[in-house]
């Protein structure tokens, strides 16, 4: 961060209760001696004094301001920042100084969805949602121009480099364990939250939690992609299948064995091995055919 970079000066102001009731006193004991002049029952000088004890009165007055929980006032005189008031309730400073207020709560950037390019090159839509909130007074309002825009056009940004330094999902050109968008919610939601910070940095906003709220092929591809899942989860079941449908017969065949019910050949192994995989790992019901003959010639 550079050396130059506005930080927030605390100020402490007063009891704006205190200084109510003293500038109420000053107008009222003001009003009374213009009243005493008029009257005759003083001296000419005592209306010139009264006039002043109101003017004063009503410029303390005009120093008030009141301050809701978590939200800051942010003080200036002639352009020249002075300090920031974090105190609650009614609250008095110098009148002349000027009094920006600034909620410091925790607010919500719902994220539209863009579409962007992932670590592969697909187009993929995502959306975020991010939960910020001012950090530092004065550099919120004095080293960025807007920083509510520039929290939204960083948040924007840096979502968008986060997509590309992930894939979508998994897939035999990535490493083993690589994190993915779809894979990998709880890590991709910390990078983002990272990256975030530092990219608020500079507006004095610190993130408190980000997380992506969309995330899905652009419609271009969706369904080359879908077609693309299907195929691997067919063949995930077809090979878990047929490592089934080989234990199996080759349990069967050991119990035949181990019974004596039948002794088979070589070749009736493999005829009864090659029906048993038929049925096992055919997608369709098996037509059961009666065999009257026997197993030997």
């Amino acid at each position: 961060m550079s050396a130059h970079t506005r930080q927030e000066i605390p100020l402490s102001s007063m009891n704006g209760y205190l200084a109510l009731a003293g500038g109420i006193l000053a107008v009222l004991a003001g009003a009374w001696l213009v009243h005493l002049s008029i009257l005759g029952s003083m001296a000419g000088g005592a209306a010139l004094v009264g006039i002043a004890l109101v003017f004063a009165g009503v410029f303390v007055c005009a120093g008030l301001y009141m301050l809701q929980p978590n939200e800051t006032a942010v003080l200036t005189l002639f352009g020249r920042y002075m300090g920031t008031d974090r105190g609650e309730g009614l609250r008095w400073a110098f009148p002349l100084y000027r009094k920006r207020k600034l909620t410091v709560r925790a607010r919500n950037l719902n994220m539209s969805t863009l579409k962007v390019n992932d670590k592969r090159g697909n187009p993929v839509e995502l959306a975020a949602a991010v939960v910020w909130r001012v950090r530092d007074t004065a550099q919120a309002l004095f080293e960025v121009d807007d920083f509510e825009r520039y929290v939204s056009v960083q948040a924007e940004a840096a979502l968008r480099h986060l997509a590309a330094q992930y894939a979508y999902d998994e897939g035999e050109d990535l490493a083993p364990g690589e994190t993915t968008l779809r894979g990998g919610a709880a890590e991709v939601a910390h990078a983002l939250s990272v990256e975030l910070t530092a990219r608020f940095e500079a507006a004095g906003v610190e993130t408190l939690d980000a997380k992506l709220t969309h995330l899905a092929y652009a419609p271009e591809i969706a369904q080359v992609m879908l077609r693309r899942q299907q195929a691997q989860a067919i063949i995930s079941a077809r090979a878990r299948i047929v490592h089934g449908a080989v234990t199996m017969v080759e349990d069967a065949l050991k119990g035949l064995a181990e019974r004596e019910i039948v002794e088979l050949d070589a070749e009736r192994k493999a005829s009864m091995v090659s029906n048993l995989l038929v049925v096992l790992c055919s997608d369709r019901d098996a037509q059961p055919i009666i065999n009257a003959g026997t197993l030997y010639n």
